[in-house]
């Protein structure tokens, strides 16, 4: 299948390139270049994107598909902490309660939210203890009905029991061996929890399976002051500290939150070559803090952002990114718009460790979104970013590619019935309230 886009403009490595266009074959970019040098020859098909941007897909480095469920959800649990949000709310209202049947009603509705956001990948960690055996099998099968590009993995921890911690790295394993194929849509890695909800015997199994597996290992870090108050109390030492004298960090893990970090252990990630993913709305909505990220990028650590399945209205998480550190440092120049639009496209696939995603080039994976030019103010090459992250919004989204196939066109999905979805996903949401 040959695909060429004819765009007004596309958003390339080195910035915005005015009447540029895009050749795909297959699941592949051959050629991004101006217009009149983009090969239309055997191509089954044109698209008109002269109205358009055309740009990488998103990578939403962090996702919890069911975490739609929560959406609105009203309770009698008082949270008033970080450790109190998950032991008075989150597990037992929320996480405890996921079967099958809710794993395939929001696994269908996340790729909705997903692609009228523009994100081609997305990485989803299924906290669900009493949901597996096969849940990541019956998410897999979703997505790739969905046609979205994507990591799966299932959060293991000791926080029910031994037997159900050890069904939940099973569970990983049994997924990635079965299938981390060269170019599978959807692929696995392992993930524990945190270390206050697994000892060290079983944080050092499930990074020995990934190490087997020749894959990468996910957990959330310090996400508030919690995970670093308790290491300091158990083992007298940051939480990053206690990693690395169990042997833990390396290039294959991957830490989400990351928020309440030492000097001492920005210096001790950056050594280790570890990749790190922002989730800049819902630390907020946890109390959990602001993340370091101006410092985590100062000192050449890859980091992604992610939406963690709280707002997943990805521009939302963007803007987000861009405006809470301003505040927070008290310096409009933190965190410039360039640099979120690069760590939810070329940077966020890295953390992946894809270099042949978030990217338009030849040679690239052909995940790609058409984005609406029809603007009050002109977007150009000099205010391109902050246009994207600050006034453009999933309704101006217009096509999304991924692997070469057109999943939603002239602002319609393709690859799901979306009324439907959405009546199931209501449904399952009043029930499991009904429940809470």
């Amino acid at each position: 299948m040959i695909t060429v886009l004819k765009g007004a403009c596309v958003m390339t490595p080195e910035g915005l390139k005015k009447d540029w266009g895009v050749r795909v074959e297959n699941d592949r970019i051959v050629q991004v270049g101006p217009n009149s040098e983009i090969s239309t020859e055997g191509a089954d098909r044109v698209v008109d994107a002269s109205d358009k941007m055309i740009a990488p897909g998103f990578v939403n480095g962090h996702n919890h598909m069911y975490g739609v469920l929560s959406h609105g959800i009203t309770t009698e649990a008082l949270v008033t902490e970080f450790s109190s949000f998950l032991d008075d709310f989150w597990w037992p209202y929320v996480e405890d309660r996921i079967d099958h049947d809710l794993v395939e009603k929001t696994t269908r509705w996340a790729c909705v939210e997903a692609i009228d956001s523009g994100v081609t990948t997305f990485v989803d960690i299924l906290e669900g203890p009493n949901s597996i055996p096969g849940a990541l099998e019956l998410e897999k099968k979703v997505i790739e009905e969905a046609g979205v590009r994507a990591v799966l993995t299932f959060e293991a921890c000791q926080r029910q029991s031994e037997e159900n911690a050890q069904l939940g790295l099973k569970e990983n394993y049994d997924f990635c061996k079965n299938n981390n194929k060269d170019d599978a849509l959807v692929q696995g890695i392992m993930s524990i929890h945190t270390l206050f909800t697994g000892d060290e015997k079983f944080v050092m199994q499930g990074k020995a399976m990934a190490d087997e597996l020749g894959t990468d290992i996910h957990m959330h870090m310090s996400e508030s002051v919690y995970e670093p108050n308790w290491c300091l109390e158990k083992y007298g030492k940051r939480t990053v500290e206690v990693y690395r004298d169990f042997g833990f960090l390396g290039e294959n893990v991957l830490a989400s939150q990351a928020v309440q970090l030492s000097p001492e252990e920005i210096a001790l990630v950056k050594d280790s070559g570890m990749r790190l993913v922002h989730m800049p709305l819902s630390n907020c909505e946890v109390g959990g803090g602001v993340a370091p990220i101006p410092e985590y990028l100062e000192n050449g650590i890859t980091v992604g952002i992610g939406s963690d399945g709280y707002v997943n209205n990805f521009f939302e998480v963007m803007r987000g990114a861009f405006l809470i550190h301003k505040a927070y440092k008290q310096d409009p120049q933190v965190m410039p718009a360039e640099s979120v639009y690069k760590m939810a496209t070329s940077m966020g696939a890295d953390a992946l460790k894809r270099s042949d995603l978030g990217r338009l080039e030849a040679g690239a994976k052909a995940d790609l979104i058409t984005i609406s030019l029809d603007t009050p103010t002109p977007i150009n090459e000099h205010n391109v970013y902050d246009q994207l992250i600050l006034f453009r919004n999933p309704a101006n989204v217009s096509e999304v590619m991924i692997d070469g196939k057109l999943v939603k066109e002239d602002y319609r999905i393709l690859s799901i019935d979306v009324e439907k979805a959405k009546a199931e996903m209501r449904e399952a949401a009043q029930r499991f309230w009904t429940l809470s």
